[in-house]
């Protein structure tokens, strides 16, 4: 963690990860769905949003594609009714955007 405002989780995409076997096969590359899922995942892990939350993904924006092996960095920072989020390789922005809760009990206290 790096602040009371913004939290960093680091992630190693494994090389096995199952997304790389069609996507695209010589030149694998982690789907946007997949990315999206390890910020949930983050959320989660952290207790910042429980298992049952339902919400929506806004502004997403996907900047540059992830291989096997890539180290992530998640950066969460809570906003009124969510998070927004920032995942980075090295110093390079991969994706970007929010989390949107769809109502305070989607939050964890």
């Amino acid at each position: 963690m790096s602040s009371a405002h913004e939290v960093v989780v680091e992630h190693v995409v494994s090389a096995s990860h199952p997304a790389f076997a069609g996507h695209f096969p010589g030149a694998p590359i982690l789907p946007g769905v997949a990315l999206l899922s390890e910020v949930m995942e983050a959320l989660m892990a952290l207790a910042l949003v429980p298992a049952s939350a339902r919400g929506h993904w806004d502004g997403v924006k996907f900047l540059a594609p992830v291989g096997p092996g890539a180290l992530l960095r998640i950066m969460l920072r809570p906003r009124t009714q969510g998070f927004a989020f920032e995942v980075t390789q090295g110093t390079t922005a991969v994706v970007r955007g929010q989390w949107v809760a769809a109502s305070e009990q989607d939050l964890a206290s």
